[in-house]
């Protein structure tokens, strides 16, 4: 287990080398950057009986866990699907904060009154 700030890596049965460490800690950062605020992030990467690597990222916020997993045979490619499906539900969540509070706002109009004897 390896703590970088406050990231928490666990390899099970696997050595990563200085390359695919540097290419993880990238895309952890670029998700980072589309969150506000990150508790904390566990990248978990397994190596299963068949060889195939499985890779599971968990990103902690004070108010939301995303997570994503996937098990291709390269490390890299499960990173690159972990990544695609991180920013797919840190967007679904954007769109859906977004989407909350126009709602309201169109509420609050239809609840106004406007008196007709103020213009």
């Amino acid at each position: 287990m390896t703590t970088k700030n406050s990231r928490r890596y666990f390899f099970r049965g696997v050595k990563i080398d200085d390359r695919t460490h540097d290419y993880i800690e990238k895309k952890i950062i670029a998700i980072e950057k589309l969150l506000n605020l990150v508790s904390q992030v566990e990248i978990e990467i397994d190596l299963d009986k068949k060889g195939k690597f499985r890779v599971e990222v968990m990103v902690k916020t004070p108010y939301k866990l995303f997570r994503a997993e996937d098990t291709t045979i390269s490390i890299e490619g499960s990173i690159d699907s972990v990544d695609l499906q991180l920013r797919d539900q840190i967007k679904s969540q954007k769109d859906k904060r977004k989407t909350l509070i126009r709602k309201g706002g169109r509420l609050i109009k239809e609840k106004m009154v406007v008196d007709e004897k103020a213009r």
